[in-house]
């Protein structure tokens, strides 16, 4: 679905009071393949990339160097673009930067109107985007009255009425209180089983990353590391030291085995370090 070569982007400032420019490269020769269908976690510290990333992989930003292929459409090539940004839709951080209209209905509507889609299927996929991300009963009511949560899973429907196969979030939780941000999470993740879609979730939240299909940290415009949640998430020291945080079962584990007590190095959910301590504790009063 998305694959990237030697993928290059920089920015070029230019300073006013001495007349000079400089460049700040933001993205290095990065090689990346997701595959249709798979849910992608992209970690990294503010300024790792990783959104710059994101905008490359619906055509927002256009690479400075190597290529970014959209089910094997160039992004470069402009009579790509309108087709790639049909097959790839973005979700941003901030939902009111993207609501354009007074009803929810008319929001979720707005973007297939624009594509001409004919008035029934429209209606058709208003009702079954609404459906998805459960907001059925809001379908009359003014965006601006829903809470925070619900405003996301609205932007997420719009992008939804596109029908894309693969789904771009650029930290969608990040402005959203733990309510919201479970409503959000459930709905990314019943569009990525039940629908197929091939969902990229930018997060720097540790919980999110780790109910994903794989896992990829950023750091200096580089992948630092790449697999799943389990194989990257027992790099304690070296996520740590990039200033990001592991999941913190996983780093409860961590400091355990350095005292001696060994419950395993893939711990991510309470449950797994809740079974894992169970079963040492176990273990020892068999002894």
């Amino acid at each position: 679905m998305i694959n990237t070569e030697n993928l290059s982007f920089s920015y070029l400032e230019e300073n006013t009071e001495n007349n000079t420019v400089k460049e700040e490269i933001i993205l290095k020769e990065l090689n990346l393949t997701i595959k249709k269908g798979t849910f992608t976690a992209i970690l990294g510290h503010n300024g790792s990339g990783k959104s710059t990333l994101a905008k490359h992989f619906n055509a927002i930003l256009l690479p400075t160097g190597g290529k970014v292929y959209i089910k094997n459409l160039d992004t470069s090539d402009k009579e790509n673009i309108f087709k790639i940004r049909q097959s790839a839709g973005m979700v941003f951080q901030n939902p009111d930067n993207q609501m354009v209209a007074a009803i929810v209905e008319d929001e979720i509507a707005f973007a297939p109107e624009n594509l001409g889609v004919k008035s029934s299927e429209i209606r058709k996929r208003v009702d079954e985007c609404l459906k998805i991300v459960n907001m059925e009963k809001f379908s009359q009511s003014s965006p601006s009255r829903l809470s925070g949560g619900q405003k996301q899973r609205i932007a997420i429907a719009s992008v939804l009425a596109m029908n894309p196969e693969i789904l771009i979030l650029d930290e969608p939780t990040a402005m959203l209180d733990p309510k919201g941000r479970n409503e959000v999470m459930a709905t990314i993740k019943k569009l990525n089983k039940e629908n197929s879609i091939t969902v990229i979730l930018i997060t720097h939240y540790m919980d999110e990353a780790v109910t994903a299909d794989r896992t990829i940290v950023m750091n200096d415009g580089k992948i630092l590391l790449d697999g799943t949640p389990n194989e990257v998430f027992r790099n304690v020291e070296q996520i740590k030291s990039i200033g990001l945080d592991v999941p913190q079962v996983t780093e409860l584990a961590f400091e355990l085995k350095k005292h001696g007590i060994n419950i395993g190095n893939d711990i991510l959910t309470v449950d797994e370090c809740f079974n894992a301590l169970t079963s040492f504790i176990g273990g020892i009063t068999h002894a």
